[in-house]
């Protein structure tokens, strides 16, 4: 997963207002943003983080070869100054910048670089997302280093999200070797760490955890980068990280005015922008959402009837035109919301196909395909039976503990119900849902949601026939246009050509609208409330209001 995805996730947190620095009389005190998490990180490790709440903390201490600009979808150097590729897109040269250090005032080299890929990337003992991205075909990148400050990738086939991929952080081999030879790594830098010994290139570095409280961090005394007027970033001195579990207690504590920064719900907006003409804060409204909703149908279902009708695609067809999304958008999105008719989100810069069917609400038109297929009120009982006098009924499962979430299926269920089909909804926890939809296999369908990606490719293990998170689709008879879906996310990964890409990823949207093995509902506008004295701030949907936060800068509090 891309770096640039979890900090977007991160900056779906709520913000709480700074603590007042302490200061020595006449001192000034340090200039101070305070960020909320809802839970503690379970590490400080980069590499092995796996939950928000980490990436939230280890967002701020390490950097990539490159970033993602998320207002214009293009790949921009950081800690690689330049790099060239050669003519058959397998072999990437990056001389890489050499005004970098540690946080501890070590230099930053190609060494740290071989030492990520070679020695933890692919080292089979630790367990790393990574090692999915940069595995191509079932090989590893061939990674060597020419001098100090020149590293070449040899790929064993074109990769055209390469750029993308390597806002990968790189971690320091000084600090970490030693826990790679003992066999420690993956437990290395754990909540319980001395902060000192946590080493990054990012703007800021670790000074305290204290465990269901707060997690201190402040400016890195050998960050690298200046603004334009050479002057040292970051501008400001001090970020907080401030355990608050409750999204009432943090909304709370934004409208008492502790707080710098909200992410606004729908039924927060019409109260935050009422009073956003007090002037303490500004909205920021970024569009239509990257993370998506939508419903699953199991065709792989136990009940040979269920497998019938959840393979057929004009049932799934009928479902989406029965689904009243625009009611959805304004019941539980307060109108501030999209459709979502494609797996891309329309906030997406770069790959997002408008000219998809979208499924308008038409029950008329979900009865007409229902009893196309043989669906039909046999013994006017209110309720359709299939061809062979099965009743129409299913189990829609949901998380519970997405509020938003659970009132869409409330709704599906509702709206399903209209054409005569019985809907139980059956919330669980997390884990538990999990564990239904990719251990047990026991279940009707599912809605459900996954967190987007600037580039269509990181979603590959949703769509691939072999992907991890492939796990609605008929394994005895997957259909047609699945073959052809496989076929677009290889052929997509290896051309270099942007708009040959976008043309392939045209044609997946395409498949996905008419076969629709996801049936997507809504997005919700992302609005972000950020603090007046918060100043630089560029915000998007993908990364929120803090992606260039080494420039954001503070007013100085009135005395």
């Amino acid at each position: 997963m891309p770096k640039a995805r979890a900090a977007a996730v991160v900056l779906g947190f709520f913000l709480l207002a700074p603590a007042a620095p302490q200061a020595a009389a006449g001192d000034k005190p340090p200039k101070t943003m305070v960020f909320s998490v809802p839970s503690d990180p379970k590490t400080f490790n980069e590499m092995v983080a796996q939950e928000t709440t980490s990436s939230a903390v280890t967002q701020f201490l390490f950097q990539g070869l490159t970033r993602y600009n998320p207002a214009t979808g293009e790949v921009l150097p950081l800690l690689a100054e330049r790099w060239s590729v050669s003519a058959d897109g397998l072999v990437w040269t990056f001389d890489l910048r050499q005004d970098v250090k540690w946080s501890d005032g070590e230099p930053f080299t190609a060494e740290d670089v071989l030492f990520t890929f070679k020695d933890l990337i692919y080292n089979p003992k630790i367990v790393t997302p990574a090692r999915d991205i940069f595995t191509l075909q079932g090989k590893p990148i061939e990674v060597r280093q020419e001098g100090p400050y020149r590293i070449v990738f040899t790929l064993p086939v074109p990769f055209a999200p390469f750029l993308l991929a390597l806002n990968q952080a790189i971690m320091p081999k000084h600090a970490l070797a030693p826990s790679v030879t003992d066999g420690t790594f993956s437990s290395a830098w754990g909540t319980d760490e001395n902060p000192d010994h946590i080493v990054g290139t990012g703007p800021y570095r670790l000074k305290r955890y204290v465990s269901g409280e707060r997690i201190e961090l402040v400016r890195n005394p050998f960050y690298w980068r200046k603004d334009s007027q050479g002057q040292a970033l970051p501008r400001v001195d001090r970020i907080m990280l401030v355990v608050v579990p409750s999204a009432e207690g943090r909304l709370l504590k934004f409208l008492q005015g502790e707080t710098d920064a909200y992410g606004v719900t729908g039924d927060d907006y019409p109260v935050l922008k009422e009073k956003e003409k007090q002037g303490r804060f500004i909205l920021y409204k970024t569009g239509p959402g990257f993370g998506s909703n939508f419903v699953v149908f199991n065709q792989n279902a136990k009940d040979p009837a269920k497998k019938r009708w959840f393979q057929n695609k004009k049932f799934r067809q009928a479902m989406a035109h029965s689904l009243d999304r625009p009611s959805m958008i304004d019941i539980i999105y307060n109108r501030l919301g999209a459709l979502q008719c494609s797996p891309e989100s329309p906030s997406t810069p770069v790959f997002y196909n408008p000219a998809v069917n979208c499924y308008d609400y038409d029950p008329q038109a979900a009865l007409s395909l229902l009893k196309e297929e043989g669906f039909e009120d046999r013994n006017k009982d209110g309720i359709l039976e299939d061809a062979e006098g099965t009743p129409l009924e299913f189990v829609l499962l949901t998380n519970a503990d997405n509020p938003e979430r659970l009132k869409i299926a409330q709704m599906i269920r509702e709206d399903i119900a209209r054409l005569g089909i019985q809907v139980h909804l059956l919330a669980l926890d997390f884990n538990a849902l999990v564990s239904k939809l990719m251990v047990t296999q026991d279940w009707d369908a599912v809605l459900i949601g996954l967190t987007g990606a600037p580039d269509p490719h990181f979603g590959a293990n949703v769509w691939r026939t072999t992907g991890s998170l492939h796990f609605w689709e008929s394994k005895e008879n997957p259909p047609p246009s699945q073959q052809r879906i496989d076929t677009i996310f290889e052929q997509a990964s290896e051309i270099l050509d942007k708009d040959a890409r976008k043309k392939l990823y045209d044609e997946w949207q395409e498949i996905a609208a008419e076969e629709l093995p996801h049936i997507y509902t809504v997005l919700p506008e992302v609005i972000y409330a950020v603090n007046s004295r918060l100043m630089n701030i560029k915000a998007s949907a993908l990364e929120g209001p803090f992606y260039e936060i080494d420039e954001i800068d503070v007013a100085e509090r009135p005395a």
